[in-house]
């Protein structure tokens, strides 16, 4: 009962207060100081806002008001926010501080006024400006080549804030899309770090990453025969790129090849080497470099040969280099003549 007692007079005093310092609803704007009707403050959150008020020694009331509730009563403090308090330089200066602003302090506040004459009112606008901020964004992903891929990075902020994102490879230009980043068809080369920023220019943009791995099957870049004279080591390398990483295999005719005497294979990331020690007439022909992975295989045929013959590995119908000179310099004689 003593509750319900305090809390009316508590409404009686704030409907007196209104009533001696003649604050009607509605009442017209008017600065104290006269120097314009209205003002807007834009603050940060998290930063500390001063609004201020100036009176003069003709004041007999003033008060400062948040919509309908009382902040203050000249020196008296209402509120129970303990971030709130006066700045009062002498008599003239009579603002309101709040530490630590937050989105739920904006909105209008007033400074109101009794003098002998009449009262006055300055009515200030706080806006909150909270910097931008993704809280939710596409996690890492691993994915086909052909598939199609949406990332996304949601983000907060007043303003709202302007999403843009990036694939960063050595271009890195932006790419078409906000929230969401739609890619059609994903292929090999738009695998890598994805940047989503996030900016409304109230603090530095929000930045975040998405890697995306695209797997695609082995495609054999390079290979390099081998010209080996009997008695030497002769050595045939073959390179491949696939996502995972392939696997490689060696076969000679049908046989599958492995680390035996004489013949040792290196397999070293996407490279593999097939090295013949001490290379004899039986070892030279055709070898065939085999890269696997999940999603596919590819092969590619490779030749030990012997010096001079070029790859006619069967002493057939191949032509070596000396020869194929000597042909050219008579075909040049004889359309001379």
């Amino acid at each position: 009962m003593q509750v319900g007692r305090k809390s009316c007079w508590r409404q009686l005093q704030a409907s007196f207060f209104r009533l001696l310092c003649l604050i009607p609803t509605g009442f017209p704007v008017r600065s104290v100081d006269m120097q314009r009707a209205t003002d807007n403050i834009t603050i940060r959150q998290g930063d500390t806002a001063i609004i201020r008020c100036y009176v003069d020694d003709k004041v007999s009331k003033v008060a400062w008001l948040n919509r309908s509730n009382i902040i203050f009563a000249g020196q008296d403090k209402w509120s129970l926010d303990p971030r709130v308090d006066l700045v009062t330089k002498g008599q003239l200066e009579y603002s309101l501080r709040i530490q630590k602003v937050d989105v739920y302090d904006e909105g209008s506040y007033t400074c109101s006024i009794q003098t002998k004459q009449q009262p006055k009112t300055s009515q200030v606008y706080l806006i909150v400006q909270v910097p931008a901020n993704i809280y939710k964004v596409s996690e890492d992903i691993t994915v086909n080549e052909g598939s199609n891929v949406t990332l996304s990075c949601l983000a907060s902020g007043r303003p709202d804030p302007t999403i843009t994102w990036r694939l960063l490879n050595p271009s890195a230009e932006p790419l078409d899309g906000e929230e969401y980043l739609d890619i059609i068809g994903i292929t090999r080369n738009q695998a890598g770090r994805y940047e989503c920023k996030a900016s409304n220019d109230v603090a530095t943009p929000d930045v975040k990453y998405v890697n995306v791995v695209v797997n695609y099957p082995p495609t054999i870049k390079k290979t390099q025969s081998s010209e080996t004279p009997v008695g030497r080591m002769g050595t045939l390398q073959c390179d491949a790129t696939a996502v995972p990483t392939p696997e490689f295999e060696w076969y000679r005719d049908e046989k599958r090849l492995s680390n035996s005497q004489g013949i040792n294979i290196q397999i070293l990331g996407t490279t593999t080497i097939l090295m013949i020690a001490n290379v004899t007439e039986e070892d030279y022909g055709n070898y065939t470099c085999v890269a696997s992975n999940r999603l596919g295989v590819q092969n590619a045929s490779l030749f030990l040969y012997r010096p001079g013959t070029g790859r006619d590995i069967n002493g057939s119908a191949c032509v070596s280099q000396s020869l194929w000179l000597l042909l050219a310099s008579c075909a040049c004689l004889f359309f001379k003549c």
